[in-house]
């Protein structure tokens, strides 16, 4: 599982910084079922080794993942995708829609994405998974 998802992590020259890219890429892996909750993430130095980049930076990526509650940090025993958070309420809820639609279209105007475009896409993208 390990192995896996660190072949399926990379890194370009696009001026999005490293941590973003890797908490970004793993998002994705989870989104896409490559590790179900409970699973054990690698470690923090296997995906530094994995990609020849900082221990530092893969642990700003992760302690991002775990504020965003995408993943737990389990001191001695490794990190882990967490458990889906109880339901929000109606106002924090939209909070958090929002906040990730910030979010996104911050990333998207880094990247020279077209907010539109990446509106469109995300809908596609959505009704697939239905």
């Amino acid at each position: 599982m390990h192995t896996s998802l660190c072949k399926s992590l990379h890194l370009d020259n696009s001026g999005v910084p490293i941590y973003v890219q890797l908490r970004e890429q793993i998002l994705r892996s989870l989104g896409a079922g490559m590790l179900a909750r409970g699973d054990q993430m690698p470690t923090m130095r296997e995906v530094a080794v994995a990609l020849k980049i900082n221990l530092n930076t893969v642990r700003h990526a992760y302690d991002e993942l775990e504020r965003m509650g995408a993943i737990t940090l389990i001191e001695r025993r490794g990190s882990f995708v967490a458990e889906p958070p109880p339901p929000l309420g109606v106002r924090a809820r939209a909070m958090q829609i929002d906040s990730l639609a910030r979010q996104t279209l911050a990333t998207a105007a880094a990247t020279g994405i077209d907010p539109a475009a990446l509106a469109d896409r995300m809908k596609v993208l959505a009704k697939q998974n239905e």
